[in-house]
């Protein structure tokens, strides 16, 4: 048995002051329910007929819903739901919020649990939030928000590197928008040669260069290349992420390779999901990491000016129906 005390509502509405609580209250949208929004609504996969939740999707029944809906942050709630003794209710994250007043009635909240409405949450269960991107998964009421944080059909986030981009959508969706909103360069194929080039070597803060996307396999992949700090020394990394899920990411491996002068460094692995972020991705040094010494001895020259080439190639590992081997499939 889940313990109902250990559940709260989330919010996403940190920071609203009680006059514009008030206003919510007193004023809200009509025929409002809440759902999340999207930059895109098509299907993950882009196929219509795979998975997609149709007219004959169930739906949440909108009254219930409508009951277990805060007032105040208009997200579901979870236990210990709240009430006046008006019976007014709202989840325990707001409480706080409002200072310990109803906020549509204004009496004193005290601690009074609304255990009915807590019970008949209990009974419910919704399709996940998602389903409008293919999900046709259900769940009782206090499954449905695990489910949610880990779900395959929910949308992914800007996988761009070089500012804090809020969009959010499907692999199709953020290809696009990569190449309208943000220019990235976009190759078709598995192998690639960057040249890149920086004047200061010296400055390290803020010396991210735009990502590459590529095309191979029917899928999308994001090579990064950056400058920053790993500890007191400066030094040069390049990674891929693959636009997917992490269980397909796995089908792939890549290697990357620098040097010059007779000498050079190569990576191999497995591409990192988009699931995962930059920042992330880069802190845990899952890439090809470059000193910067070594970067200047690659470069050549009076090594005053950063020359770097990278090579690599994006491979599929396929299963040998023979000899139950994996072997590469290379593309041309």
């Amino acid at each position: 048995m889940m313990d109902l005390d250990s559940i709260e509502c989330v919010s996403s509405s940190d920071g609203m002051d009680e006059d514009e609580i008030q206003h919510r209250i007193l004023h809200p949208h009509p025929h409002h329910h809440h759902h999340t929004e999207f930059s895109s609504l098509k299907p993950r996969n882009g196929n219509n007929n795979n998975h997609v939740v149709g007219s004959t999707a169930i739906a949440p029944a909108t009254s219930v819903h409508e009951l277990l809906e805060c007032p105040v942050c208009t997200n579901s709630m979870y236990p210990p739901i709240h009430q006046c003794h008006n019976g007014h209710t709202l989840c325990s994250t707001c409480k706080t919020r409002v200072h310990n007043r109803c906020p549509t009635c204004r009496q004193e909240l005290g601690d009074i649990r609304c255990l009915a409405l807590e019970k008949v949450a209990e009974s419910l269960e919704l399709p996940c939030k998602y389903y409008s991107l293919g999900c046709p998964e259900i769940f009782p009421y206090y499954s449905k928000l695990k489910h949610e944080l880990i779900c395959n059909f929910r949308p992914y986030t800007c996988p761009y590197a070089g500012s804090e981009c809020s969009a959010v959508g499907d692999i199709s969706y953020l290809v696009a928008h990569l190449r309208d909103d943000h220019k990235v360069d976009m190759h078709t194929g598995c192998t690639f040669n960057h040249r890149y080039v920086k004047s200061n070597p010296r400055e390290v803060e803020n010396a991210t260069w735009m990502l590459t996307v590529f095309h191979c396999f029917g899928q999308y992949f994001c090579l990064h290349f950056e400058a920053f700090q790993l500890g007191m020394a400066p030094v040069y990394m390049a990674f891929l992420r693959f636009m997917g899920d992490e269980n397909e990411a796995r089908n792939y491996t890549y290697s990357l390779e620098v040097g010059a002068n007779g000498r050079k460094l190569t990576w191999e692995g497995t591409p990192r999901s988009i699931r995962d972020s930059h920042r992330k991705v880069r802190d845990s040094h899952d890439g090809l990491i470059i000193q910067r010494n070594m970067a200047l001895f690659f470069s050549g020259g009076d090594r005053k000016e950063l020359k770097l080439r990278v090579t690599g190639r994006i491979w599929k590992e396929q299963q040998n129906p023979d000899g139950g081997v994996c072997i590469p499939n290379l593309c041309n």
